[in-house]
């Protein structure tokens, strides 16, 4: 097997597949130096201020001539005197391809009643602001089965109550943009499938008022939706007595559900990537981006986000956009972000982290075009801001910030009822109330951390393996997992700290 990855043709570099010594032969050139797996080797003579190419494809400039052989990485590669401002050729619809044949699977899913499909089946406790945060968890914790199992013996078909708290809702400007985010994102929790039912827990006085949060997102109280805030009810205890008593009241009929065969179609997941390695674009990314579209073919849709880290390869998506509309919106929310970024005394190319950079990405353009590799190659057929519920079929695009769980807890505000991480460092996740799959890009990562890990797309870069395959694999586990299989992430409990909605705007 080849000790390094050549990705195209044109390329300017190489990919290590194993740790390179200082004189072994990689595509014709001698190694100068110690190249770290997982990094990037010139395979010629580079000037300085010549752009440099992985994927056929920008993801930098030479800071100071590079000699064949060399280790390519920050110490003579950056984002160019334009801090990546260069232009791009969008091209918009031109690799837009006709839909494929529709494909038909299954997975023992839970129909609700108004016909969505869950895979898991919660009940939620939600939090209007931190300062009831404290109340919604002790209201949650009541029913854990490590430390109260006998609260729900007696409902096998319930997952869990789960408390999701946040530390924002007040000290905001109430007709201002952080608060509408907010509103949304747990409008989007309050309604989502895979709750049979949620109570909200206020203080009184916040600035997310419950009344004005249920008017603002036309919900409405009911068996299943629970509001009440600390103040009215008289206290700390009484609260928590009073949310356990509404949830005991929900449990007979939440655990009244069964699972029942039903199509792919109804499968909304959420595309995720951190601790991202320089595999990341060769082996897990690609490999989700096959069973992206498969998924897809099946009638499923799949929701890519994380902007800053497709800032440098939005071109690629353009390109595949259903109408202008949708091409010219993602375009729009990528000058949003350079200028939001600016105010704040920041750049783009802050991005990548200090992980990313040790497991080889060098800037975010790099990092950007494999992440990318998620989205498959299925037609783009719209584009969301944060939190918006998705309603288009198919491959989307969700504004999001990079952060992980700000990220997917915006995809599963949206509607997103599964989630697929893929990580080339480690990175510990889970997503209550959808189940979270990690992806392991790397072997080593595997058998380091395999406890953590769902399945190895490091066959991908160990060789054997195709991307398609692999896609294969992980399209059969979506379904596994939607039909109740416990993910890694869920047998270890991750789920109710990752919710983190996004906080923009000035903290009063």
């Amino acid at each position: 097997m080849s000790t390094f990855i050549r990705l195209h043709p044109l390329d300017d570099v190489v990919i290590a597949r194993s740790q390179l010594m200082s004189g072994s032969a990689v595509d014709g050139v001698a190694v100068r130096g110690l190249i770290p797996p997982g990094h990037k080797i010139a395979t010629r003579a580079i000037a300085a201020g010549e752009p440099v190419r992985r994927y056929n494809q920008i993801i930098g400039f030479a800071s100071q001539a590079i000699a064949p052989g060399e280790h390519v990485h920050t110490h003579n590669l950056n984002m160019g005197p334009e801090k990546g401002n260069f232009e791009r050729d969008y091209a918009i619809g031109q690799d837009v391809k006709p839909e494929a044949p529709r494909k038909q699977a299954t997975f023992m899913g839970i129909r609700r009643s108004d016909g969505r499909v869950a895979t898991r089946n919660y009940i939620g406790v939600l939090s209007s602001v931190n300062c009831s945060a404290t109340a919604a968890r002790a209201i949650a914790d009541h029913f854990s089965r490590r430390t109260n199992p006998q609260a729900l013996a007696n409902f096998p078909n319930i997952d869990g109550v789960v408390a999701l708290t946040h530390g924002t809702g007040c000290g905001m400007d109430t007709e201002g943009l952080g608060l509408k985010l907010l509103e949304r994102t747990l409008a989007g929790y309050a309604s989502h499938a895979n709750f049979w039912g949620v109570v909200v827990v206020g203080l009184g006085c916040e600035a997310n008022q419950l009344n004005t949060w249920l008017a603002h997102s036309s919900l409405r109280e009911g068996e299943s939706l629970q509001v009440f805030n600390i103040q009215d009810t008289g206290g700390t205890h009484k609260t928590v007595q009073k949310g356990i008593a509404l949830i005991e009241q929900m449990l007979p009929k939440a655990n009244a559900v069964k699972r029942e065969p039903c199509s792919a179609e109804h499968l909304v997941v959420g595309l995720q990537c951190g601790g991202s390695d320089g595999y990341s674009g060769i082996s897990a990314n690609p490999a989700l981006g096959a069973a992206v579209d498969l998924l897809v073919q099946h009638g499923g849709s799949a929701i890519l986000s994380e902007t800053p880290e497709i800032y440098g390869a939005e071109h690629l998506l353009t390109r595949r956009a259903v109408k202008p509309e949708v091409a010219h919106k993602l375009i729009e929310r990528i000058h949003w972000w350079e200028q939001y970024t600016a105010a704040n005394g920041g750049e783009m190319n802050n991005n990548p982290s200090p992980g990313n950079k040790a497991g080889g990405l060098t800037t975010i353009l790099e990092k950007s075009l494999g992440a990318v590799a998620k989205g498959g190659t299925s037609n783009l057929q719209a584009v969301y801001e944060y939190a918006e519920p998705v309603k288009a079929r198919g491959f989307v695009y969700m504004d999001t910030p990079g952060y992980d769980p700000v990220s997917a807890t915006g995809q599963v505000a949206g509607g997103a009822n599964l989630i697929c991480f893929t990580t080339g460092r480690g990175s510990a996740y889970g997503c209550a109330p959808s189940p979270s799959l990690k992806l392991a890009t790397n072997t080593a990562l595997w058998q380091r951390q395999e406890e953590d890990m769902d399945i190895n797309c490091g066959e991908i870069v160990d060789g054997g393996v195709s991307i398609a395959e692999m896609g294969q694999r992980i399209f059969e586990m979506m379904l596994a997992a939607a039909s109740g299989e416990p993910t890694k992430s869920e047998r270890h409990g991750y789920g109710q700290n990752e919710f983190v909605p996004w906080q923009v705007g000035a903290v009063m």
